[in-house]
């Protein structure tokens, strides 16, 4: 056998022997994964349909990677805490004092983030026009027009420091406000709904705005789904609106 053929067969056979290790790890994290009643629900449309505002890698990763870990942490905590699981995750995150303390910024951290990230993907598509009806008349009214509601909602979301989101909430009487939250800090644990939030975590944005999060902030307006967030405020005023 010529040294150019050997030197092939070792690149193939370590090539394969890394493939199959990489399937090996991926199938054992799978498998370590622990199961419980919370769940991450797939998304409604591909992840490429929000490029090139949001990169398909990016959403890929933020869905099942890092949604997907804050689920796993609560499947874990509710293995010795089931009583975590048996009331909605609104209840929960309005009342953590009743939480056990052992537990209390495990769930807080983790419930948030599966809170957060659940009405995150809910509220973006890849079809999302414009506010009109009794959403953009909030908006006229409580934020002072659809220009400076965005101006002042990135200039907010810019301010926050290290990690957490921007959000409009909303009262059960449609009253609107822009407030930020650190970490995984969700508007529930204040008694308040989100209308609709954006994530300023480092990982929903780095892969293509790396430290440009005012760039973000603008592009991600065009992936919000206004049919979704009209939805939301109708049920905020009907009092039946969920994370």
């Amino acid at each position: 056998m010529s040294l150019m053929s050997r030197r092939h067969l070792i690149i193939a056979a370590t090539g394969i022997a890394s493939a199959a290790a990489s399937s090996r790890t991926v199938f054992a994290q799978a498998a370590s994964a622990p199961s419980g009643p919370f769940k991450v629900e797939p998304l409604s449309y591909p992840t490429n349909a929000l490029e090139p505002h949001i990169d398909a890698q990016t959403m890929a990763i933020h869905h099942d990677k890092h949604h997907q870990a804050y689920v796993n942490s609560l499947n874990t905590f509710a293995k010795d805490h089931p009583k975590i699981a048996e009331k909605p995750v609104t209840h929960v995150l309005a009342n953590l004092g009743d939480v056990p303390e052992q537990i209390r910024t495990g769930v807080r951290n983790n419930m948030g983030g599966h809170a957060n990230h659940t009405m995150f993907w809910q509220i973006m598509g890849p079809n999302g026009g414009k506010p009109d009806g009794e959403v953009l008349a909030a908006i006229d009214r409580d934020l002072g027009g659809m220009q400076k509601f965005q101006a002042d909602f990135n200039a907010a979301g810019g301010r926050v420091f290290g990690s957490g989101w921007v959000f409009v909430t909303v009262t059960r009487d449609g009253k609107l406000a822009i407030e930020t939250r650190p970490n995984q800090d969700n508007p529930i644990m204040d008694g308040k709904r989100a209308l609709l939030g954006n994530d300023v975590w480092e990982h929903a944005y780095y892969l293509s705005y790396q430290n440009r999060r005012p760039d973000y902030l603008k592009a991600w307006w065009n992936t919000v789904d206004w049919k979704a967030v009209s939805a939301r405020y109708a049920a905020a005023k009907a009092g039946a609106l969920d994370v």
